[in-house]
C-alpha cells in the first residue's frame, strides 16, 4: 500500500464517486477512511468517529464481528469461488438458501435467488414479476407502480421506479410502463394534511383509480419500501403497507417489498414486512445480508411465485437471468455467519429500543433549532430535515447542511447528508452511550447550521 501523502495527494483524481460530480470531488476530496474497529471509524489522519452512517445502512454488527471475518477467511481458503450457473453450485450456497428461506418464512419466502446487491436484487424482482405473469398465461402484465421518493438502486429497471428525479434525469429515458404514486409523507405532501391514516387512505385511493384507468390486466406489480430510506426516512402509517397489500390482492397485483435497508433488523423488526404484518410476493434485500464484509444480496420468492414458475414448461420456467457472482462462496459464507449474529445479539430488538431514545432525542433538538423542520424514524434509521424557514418548509440551502456535518464531523460522529435531509443509521450494535454521542454531536452541529443560516 502507497504512503498517506500518496493516498492524500491523489485523492478522487483518478475514480469517480457513486452519487457525486467527479470537479467537486476533486475540489473537496473525501474523507480518507483507514480503519473500523467496533461501531467506530478512523481516517487516515487518525480522527475517530462513530459511525452514525452504517458504512451505508448495511454494516450492522460493526467493524469487529469476528465471526463473520473468519467465515470468510475460512471459505477463501476452502473455495474462494466457483459460479453457480446450470450444473454447478457449492455448499455454502445450499445451506444460505435455506436459511433465509427460514429467516423470512413469517413473510412467506420460500426460494432465494442470489445476487451481488441491492440494485441486483430489485432488478431481479422486476424481472421475476413478468415472468410469474408469463408464465400464468398473462403476459401482457408488463407494468410497474412505485412511490415517489422511493429509492431502487441503479440498473435501468430500478432507476425506471426509483421515485426522485435525481437518479433519473441524467439517464433518461427511463423504461415505459412504470408509474409513481405519491409518497406516505406526512410532513410534506398534496392532501394537506399530516394526519399519517388519512395520507395512506388516499394513496389506497389514488392507486385504485389508477388501476382502473390502465387495466388491472396490463399490471405486473407494485414496489414500496416499507420504510423509505434514502428519500429521507419517509415512516408510512402501520394501516399503509396493509391497506395497498389488500389492493394489489383485489387485482391480481404483485407486491415487492425492497427491502434493501430494512431488512435484517435496521427498523427494529427482522424485516420491515414483519413489521407492518404483511406478506409481499416478493423481497429484494442485501446490504445487511452480509454484514457489509462482502457484496451479496438476495430476492426472496414466495411459494405463489415458485409454483407457476417451476410449473411452466420449458423457456417460460426457465431462469434466463444471473450474475457471475450470484451465490458466491465467500458471500454466502459471510452471510450464513451474518445470520447467526443477528439472531443470536437480537440486533431487531436494540434497533427499536435504542431507535425510541434516538427519535425522542431527535424531537428534543428540532423543539431546541429552528432550523429542524422535522424529525422522524422508525428504528436506527432516522432523519432531520433541515429548512430556512420553519413555516414556509423552505428547504435549507447546501451550505446550511454542510455546516451541521462538518461540526458533527469534528465532534466524532460521521452522519450522511441528502439534500437537505440528514441521516443517521448507525450500526445495530450501538448502546445508549453511542445514542447519546449522535445526539450530543448533532447538537453542535445544528448550532453550526444555525449560524451558518443566519450569516446568509
Amino acid at each position: 500500500m502507497r504512503d498517506n501523502n500518496f493516498l492524500i495527494e491523489n485523492n478522487a483524481r483518478h475514480v469517480w464517486h457513486p452519487m457525486a460530480h467527479p470537479g467537486e470531488m476533486r475540489e473537496n476530496p473525501p474523507h480518507i477512511i483507514e480503519q473500523g474497529e467496533g461501531v467506530e471509524i478512523v481516517d487516515i489522519h487518525g480522527h475517530r468517529l462513530l459511525d452514525g452512517v452504517g458504512g451505508l445502512w448495511n454494516v450492522n454488527l460493526g467493524y469487529s464481528c469476528e465471526p463473520v471475518k473468519d467465515a470468510i477467511i475460512a471459505q477463501l481458503k476452502k473455495l474462494p469461488y466457483y459460479n453457480a450457473f446450470r450444473g454447478t453450485t457449492n455448499s455454502p450456497l445450499i445451506e444460505l438458501s435455506y436459511e433465509l428461506c427460514d429467516f423470512f418464512k413469517p413473510e412467506g419466502m420460500a426460494r432465494a435467488f442470489l445476487t451481488s446487491g441491492g440494485s441486483d436484487s430489485v432488478e431481479t424482482c422486476l424481472r421475476l414479476a413478468r415472468q410469474y405473469h408469463r408464465a400464468n398465461g398473462q403476459p401482457e402484465r408488463t407494468k410497474f407502480f412505485s412511490l415517489k421518493k422511493g429509492y431502487h438502486g441503479t440498473h435501468f429497471g430500478g432507476a425506471s421506479v426509483n421515485g426522485n428525479p435525481n437518479f433519473r434525469r441524467n439517464y433518461e429515458p427511463m423504461l415505459g410502463g412504470v408509474h409513481h404514486l405519491p409518497a406516505p409523507f406526512t410532513y410534506r405532501n398534496q392532501f394537506d394534511t399530516d394526519d399519517g391514516a388519512v395520507i395512506a387512505r388516499k394513496i389506497a385511493a389514488l392507486f385504485e383509480e389508477e388501476i382502473a384507468f390502465q387495466g388491472a390486466d396490463t399490471i405486473a406489480a407494485l414496489i414500496m419500501e416499507p420504510v423509505l430510506g434514502s428519500g429521507g426516512v419517509i415512516v408510512p402509517h402501520e394501516t399503509f403497507f396493509p391497506l395497498m397489500r389488500a389492493v394489489c390482492d383485489r387485482h391480481g397485483i404483485l407486491l415487492i417489498a425492497d427491502e434493501v435497508i430494512t431488512g435484517f433488523g435496521r427498523a427494529g423488526s427482522e424485516s420491515g414486512s414483519r413489521l407492518w404484518g404483511i406478506r409481499p410476493d416478493m423481497i429484494s434485500t442485501a446490504k445487511g445480508i452480509s454484514n457489509g464484509y462482502f457484496p451479496l444480496g438476495a430476492a426472496m420468492i414466495s411459494e405463489k411465485i415458485a409454483g407457476v414458475i417451476e410449473g411452466a414448461k420449458g423457456a417460460a420456467g426457465t431462469i434466463s437471468h444471473g450474475y457471475t457472482y450470484s451465490g458466491h462462496p465467500i458471500g454466502a459464507a459471510a452471510a450464513l455467519a451474518t445470520i447467526a449474529e443477528v439472531k443470536r445479539q437480537d440486533i431487531a430488538a436494540n434497533a427499536a429500543r435504542l431507535g425510541v431514545q434516538l427519535l425522542t432525542g431527535l424531537e428534543a433538538l428540532k423543539d431546541k433549532y429552528e432550523v429542524v423542520g422535522d424529525a422522524r424514524g422508525k428504528g436506527l434509521m432516522a432523519a432531520l430535515e433541515l429548512v430556512s424557514e420553519r413555516t414556509a418548509k423552505t428547504p435549507a440551502d447546501k451550505a446550511v447542511v454542510q455546516a451541521l456535518y462538518d461540526a458533527a464531523y469534528e465532534a466524532g460522529v460521521m452522519i450522511r447528508t441528502s439534500g437537505n435531509n440528514v441521516i443517521i443509521s448507525p450500526c445495530l450494535a450501538i448502546d445508549d452511550t453511542h445514542v447519546n454521542r449522535i445526539l450530543s454531536a448533532l447538537d453542535l452541529g445544528l448550532a453550526a447550521a444555525t449560524n451558518a443560516l443566519n450569516r446568509r
